[in-house]
């Protein structure tokens, strides 16, 4: 078994930490030099964790013990794969901020409506006395027990809406008489 180098380890702590720190920035150029470092980090890190160096894993030239591990190559290749992305994708968001401010900063500026969120007080602090609320009106529900909140189209016997439902009928269609004419 084969230890990691220690110089390497402080490398790809120092690039972590470099990495983090670049993309806690508000400049849009600094996030992408941040995740850059700590995409260059991760496949250190993969790398040591890979293990010692072994032959080409080629069936049939070395035994299964002497041979290295293809997997993590496969990651690191990954990996690089999906960092040129990103940072492709950063670098679009870059030029076309640059290309929309006016003073070329690409700065993230904070919007007004989060500026305005965030100093006020998360809860009200104005009290609700007894009498605003008789004041507000209440919806029916029709598991009351009360007649005089019924609704009254429930109610077959009630003439009010018997004549209502005719006087909405007639309203919304024509007489026949009228549309032949």
């Amino acid at each position: 078994m084969t230890t990691m180098p220690l110089i390497l380890v402080a490398v790809m702590v120092v690039l972590y930490a470099c990495g983090v720190y670049l993309m806690l920035d508000r400049t849009l150029t600094r996030v992408l030099l941040g995740f850059l470092l700590v995409g260059n980090a991760t496949n250190l890190l993969i790398f040591l964790m890979s293990g010692g160096f072994g032959a080409a894993p080629i069936s049939g030239e070395t035994s299964a013990e002497q041979m290295s591990d293809p997997l993590p190559q496969a990651f690191i290749l990954t990996a690089i794969v999906i960092t040129f992305g990103v940072s492709a994708f950063l670098l679009a968001l870059i030029y076309r901020s640059w290309r929309l401010a006016h003073d070329r900063d690409d700065t993230v500026r904070d919007d007004e409506a989060d500026v305005e969120l965030a100093t006020t007080e998360a809860l009200t602090t104005v009290e609700v006395t007894d009498e605003d609320i008789e004041e507000t009106p209440e919806t029916s529900s029709d598991d009351s027990d009360d007649p005089d909140d019924s609704d009254d189209r429930d109610d077959p016997d009630d003439s009010d809406s018997s004549e209502r439902a005719e006087n909405t009928r007639g309203s919304a269609a024509p007489d026949a008489e009228e549309t032949t004419r």
